[in-house]
């Protein structure tokens, strides 16, 4: 008759407490990777679709070159730097973007300074995937749609945390209970250390001031990070009298934006147009196509309810499509505004507009294909410094620049000084 092992119980018990464990955390830690990249590939796919889709297709050429696997092809480095600015790429002789402006005769392709490079590689790495449904296809156990997974990323590190914490506790208790068996005298379980800590915590003064410095400091952090919050409007998408697709003109219609917003390259504001500029085209468009299509406050809009949004425009401009006349009864257009900065930042549209010659889509986005306008950018000041830092000086047919341009590019070293080095970061630039 065998002998049974009264220490063997246990270490089996442990050994399958911790297997179990580590293939519990390790299925959690590639769920949540998972998780991570389809994060990633969603918001790559988002920029692209609005940003590149208008020259690029995944597959096939088109105004510029295919963008598959485009890593395998160049540097991500390299990517990241024509994207930001390819003129200033090619100035710096880049024979690689020289070539590619040669091969599609001149063309130049807009940049995109306000993208972070986290954006960028986001997008790249949509360009190595593809869409959801077809990385789906090629990645097991991808059946959650891209919303609900991009929820649940962070409660699954969480949860792993959590696993990997209560399993070092198990880990503990189970190696305490086999050292009793072994003849080890027995100790204070874990609730009476804690008990004896918390006791010599409550007699000590010392830490009771450690505490409450730590305490205020991290509520100054919080509070602080809760405050500087305040009036940041990213996203800030209002429903409007009308429903203007920027989309549909822009974009489809290639209505140019200072058409619209002419005073953006002669004053400190853009302007709102006046319905007298829209009868300029909707004298003569009085009703849209039928496969004319807009997305309005989660709502798709076809031709009759955009015919109707046409009629509003007729009633405020006092135009009567009968008779085609004006009628000379009018109304305000109520236009929600969308971006607003507060009254003690200083901000000139013609500065950047016309001497900085910056694109709308530097600061509003890719306006181009947007159905309702939102606010695109954080339109903060460390967000306006960034892009100070960023952008180049362009002195060109400007000799009072390029005298300045030379001094400093001696002073600090290098060929071309940004807007920061010409004194885009004093106060006194945006705050008077």
């Amino acid at each position: 008759m065998k002998s049974v092992n009264k220490h063997s119980q246990p270490k089996r018990l442990l050994l399958k407490s911790f297997t179990f464990l580590l293939f519990f955390a390790m299925s959690f830690s590639v769920q949540a990777q998972d998780a991570v990249d389809t994060e990633r590939q969603a918001e790559g796919r988002k920029l692209f679709k609005s940003l590149c889709s208008s020259c690029h297709k995944l597959d096939k050429k088109f105004v510029g070159p295919a963008l598959g696997n485009v890593l395998e092809r160049r540097e991500a480095d390299w990517l990241i730097s024509w994207i930001k600015d390819n003129n200033a790429l090619r100035a710096s002789g880049d024979a690689d973007a020289i070539a590619i402006f040669e091969e599609y005769n001149g063309s130049p392709m807009s940049s995109f300074p306000m993208l972070s490079d986290k954006n960028i590689e986001d997008i790249l790495y949509y360009t190595t995937v593809g869409d959801p449904k077809k990385a789906a296809a090629a990645a097991s156990g991808a059946q959650a749609t891209v919303a609900v997974e991009k929820e649940a990323s962070p409660w699954l590190i969480y949860i792993l945390i959590a696993v990997i914490v209560v399993g070092v506790l198990i880990v503990a208790s189970l190696l305490k209970i086999i050292s009793e068996l072994k003849g080890a005298p027995k100790t204070p379980g874990i609730a009476s250390n804690l008990k004896d800590i918390w006791i010599g915590f409550k007699k000590n003064a010392f830490l009771h001031v450690l505490l409450v410095i730590f305490l205020a400091l991290t509520s100054a952090y919080v509070g602080f990070g809760l405050l500087s919050g305040v009036g940041v409007d990213k996203g800030y998408m209002p429903i409007q009298e009308i429903a203007f697709s920027h989309k549909i003109h822009s974009g489809d219609n290639k209505i140019d934006c200072q058409y619209c917003h002419s005073s953006a390259k002669h004053s400190k504001t853009s302007g709102i147009p006046s319905a007298n500029v829209c009868m300029n085209c909707h004298k003569n468009i009085s009703e849209v196509s039928e496969d004319t299509k807009m997305d309005y406050n989660g709502a798709v809009y076809g031709k009759n309810e955009l015919d109707k949004e046409i009629a509003k425009l007729y009633d405020a401009a006092g135009w009567d499509p009968e008779n085609l006349e004006y009628t000379g009864e009018t109304k305000p257009i109520k236009w929600v505004r969308v971006h607003n900065l507060p009254d003690f930042a200083y901000f000139n549209h013609s500065q950047h507009v016309t001497v900085g010659g910056q694109k709308c889509q530097t600061c509003h986005g890719p306006v181009e294909t947007m159905d309702e306008v939102y606010q695109f950018s954080p339109l903060t000041m460390g967000w306006c410094i960034d892009c100070h830092k960023e952008t180049k000086v362009d002195v060109n047919g400007n000799e009072y620049y390029t005298k300045i341009h030379e001094e400093l590019s001696k002073k600090y070293g290098v060929e071309t000084v940004t807007v920061a080095q010409l004194g885009g970061k004093e106060c006194g630039k945006c705050h008077y």
